[in-house]
């Protein structure tokens, strides 16, 4: 999976250990929508458990990577079909242009080689694989996934490091993605105009949680996506909609009607919310909608911030300007349930829910 900060990597065996303790007080879990999928890795963490999952979210690169990771069946792409392409498309020879101008010329996302390559790679499947979406989501994935090993970049696209990274000097290379057996479905749009179309078995509910843009921090997949030499500006070279495409959730005047919309508009047994304690909203704000919708069990877990926050601040040119205050937050899981029996059993198995539960209620 790709850097992605407020991924979920060291939640994923919390998540998945509620999700056993709520089938084993039985509730099936059959069903399951991710609607703000992002890197795809909690939607991916729910397929691998032979769960159908519903993966959406309103940015271009992330509905791709929910195509071919959730969407799309690994039976219908094996190896033997894809890595053939794959070895086709680590062929290429370099051919710069827009893309390797503004990102390792004007910009120092990647090292020159790799730039060319990338763009000689995009227009290849751009010209031959159009026809298939499937198997076109699928190569850009691999693409992704491969320049991301070789970017120059704390973790986000906001800036790049005055230095080039170590990992920015080696080759470019595609491998066969991560590709599950059994299909999913993958949404692209805004969560609040479609999560009502959708009837599961579990919800999970990751919205952002402050004022920093998803599309800000991941401009280059959405380019790379959508290959459309948009207008850039600043040193960070970001799309120009970057000013304008906001979601309600990155709005702190907006964030708790669009999270209280959402939640109303949920058709699922049962949901959960995570967020954290650097959001727009507090953990009692969340707790009072979470009730009206069932019963709630609350979970707490320390998690280490993003890298960005370990190595300090830099400015867009990749400079750093200052320290961190902190390198940890509180991670929250909001568990809503429609059975009290089940709210038990998750209680008696996560021995910090206790304290938590009896400082809320």
């Amino acid at each position: 999976m790709i850097k992605y900060i407020g991924s979920k990597r060291a939640l994923i065996p919390l998540i998945l250990g509620v999700l056993d303790t709520i089938q084993r007080s039985g509730t099936e879990i059959r069903t399951a929508l991710d609607p703000f999928t992002g890197s795809t890795r909690v939607a991916h963490s729910l397929k691998s458990r032979g769960i159908y999952v519903f993966a959406g979210d309103y940015l271009n690169f992330s509905y791709t990577l929910a195509r071919a990771l959730i969407a799309a069946d690994a039976r219908d792409y094996p190896p033997t079909l894809l890595n053939p392409i794959l070895s086709e498309l680590n062929a290429l020879e370099g051919n710069p242009g827009w893309f390797t101008r503004i990102y390792s010329q004007e910009a120092r996302f990647f090292q020159e080689k790799n730039a060319r390559r990338i763009e000689a790679i995009r227009n290849y499947i751009e010209e031959h694989f159009s026809d298939s979406a499937d198997l076109k989501a699928i190569l850009l994935t691999s693409l992704i996934l491969a320049a991301d090993k070789v970017d120059s970049t704390t973790g986000v696209q906001m800036a790049y490091l005055k230095k080039w990274a170590p990992r920015s000097f080696n080759d470019l290379l595609l491998l066969y993605p991560p590709l599950l057996p059994g299909r999913g479905e993958a949404i692209w749009g805004d969560a609040l105009h479609w999560v009502g179309q959708v009837e599961v078995d579990f919800a999970y509910i990751d919205p952002p949680y402050n004022s920093h843009s998803y599309l800000g921090n991941y401009h280059l997949w959405e380019t790379l996506v959508l290959w459309d030499n948009p207008v850039v500006y600043g040193v960070a070279r970001k799309r120009l909609d970057v000013r304008s495409k906001k979601s309600p959730f990155n709005s702190k005047r907006q964030a708790q009607e669009a999270l209280k919309a959402l939640l109303k508009n949920l058709r699922a047994k049962v949901t959960m919310v995570s967020f954290n304690n650097e959001g727009f909203l507090s953990l009692n704000q969340i707790v009072e909608m979470a009730k009206e919708m069932g019963f709630v069990v609350v979970i707490e877990k320390e998690h280490k911030r993003y890298i960005g926050s370990v190595i300090g601040v830099f400015n867009p040119k990749g400079e750093k300007v200052g320290e961190v205050s902190h390198t940890k937050n509180k991670e929250y899981l909001i568990v809503i349930l429609q059975d009290s029996k089940v709210k038990r059993a998750i209680e008696e198995r996560f021995v910090n829910v206790k304290a938590i539960q009896q400082s809320l209620f």
